[in-house]
């Protein structure tokens, strides 16, 4: 438990006042700790920790804390490119909080906002088939699925044998071969988005392919769609959650962005996939 403690020394409010007319609790260094110094810090670590330490142990953790920090400094660690990134990471963090933070916090959500969230975005339930394609593919060997692929959805297509059958004879997922390519009821949160966007287009019922995701090539059916009422709340009070803490980040980047000069070089990504 100590080392939480210490991460947690790490990540709060910056310890030491220069200077301060508190009683001193101890020196370490150059660095004053004062009375006042350990009792902001020990109320704070009182507040996120389960067990909070006893206040002699607590004050052996901030002495070994600005030991390690001393020490770090003499060996230039800051200059190290690993350390630098984080601080880059740390910077990044404390300015989103300071800027927008609050009003993320304040961010309010209603039933019919979730309501008109969902009916864009409703749940679905679909079966499928998948050719695979595996991370690393050559062209040859895509080529090889699609031709599969289509060879198998001409099959579903004329075939009078039920859809599950055809799964259990063809489909490369057998996660869900055992249950006739039923992947259950599933949102756009948790769906790749070009799988969502077609199945979202069919209608109760009805077969479609081919479907083309990082997996590989899909032959989906559409076998329901639930009803709001059924529908996971929690989920979609945290996607509407989070489109509305999108839209500040985009209002404030896009103001932000304004105050500089910014090149981008999108067609160096085409060879990337």
């Amino acid at each position: 438990m100590r080392f939480k403690w210490i991460i947690l020394i790490g990540v709060g409010s910056f310890l030491y006042s220069i200077g301060s007319n508190a009683e001193t609790v101890a020196t370490v260094g150059n660095k004053t700790i004062t009375l006042d110094d350990f009792k902001v810090k020990y109320e704070d670590i009182k507040k996120q920790a389960i067990n909070p330490p006893e206040p002699k142990i607590f004050l052996e953790d901030l002495i070994r804390y600005e030991v390690g920090v001393q020490e770090a400094e003499k060996l230039k660690l800051a200059e190290d490119p690993i350390v630098k990134e984080e601080l880059r990471k740390v910077i990044y963090k404390a300015l989103i909080e300071k800027s927008i933070g609050t009003a993320v916090e304040n961010i309010k959500i209603n039933e019919n906002e979730m309501r008109k969230y969902y009916r864009k975005n409703p749940e679905i339930r679909t079966s499928h088939i998948l050719v695979e394609i595996k991370p690393g593919a050559t062209a040859k060997q895509i080529g090889e699925a699609e031709k599969r692929a289509k060879e198998i959805y001409d099959e579903v297509r004329r075939s009078k044998r039920p859809f599950e059958e055809l799964v259990k004879l063809y489909t490369d997922d057998n996660i869900s071969k055992e249950m006739g390519g039923d992947i259950g009821y599933q949102s756009i949160v948790t769906l790749v988005p070009t799988y969502y966007t077609a199945a979202m287009n069919m209608k109760v019922g009805e077969t479609k392919g081919l479907i083309r995701t990082r997996y590989g090539f899909h032959i989906i059916k559409l076998t329901g769609r639930r009803e709001y009422s059924q529908a996971n709340k929690r989920q979609i009070r945290a996607a509407v959650f989070d489109e509305k803490r999108k839209e500040l980040f985009d209002k404030y980047f896009d103001g932000l962005k304004r105050k500089y000069t910014i090149k981008k070089n999108e067609q160096a990504l085409t060879s990337i996939k």
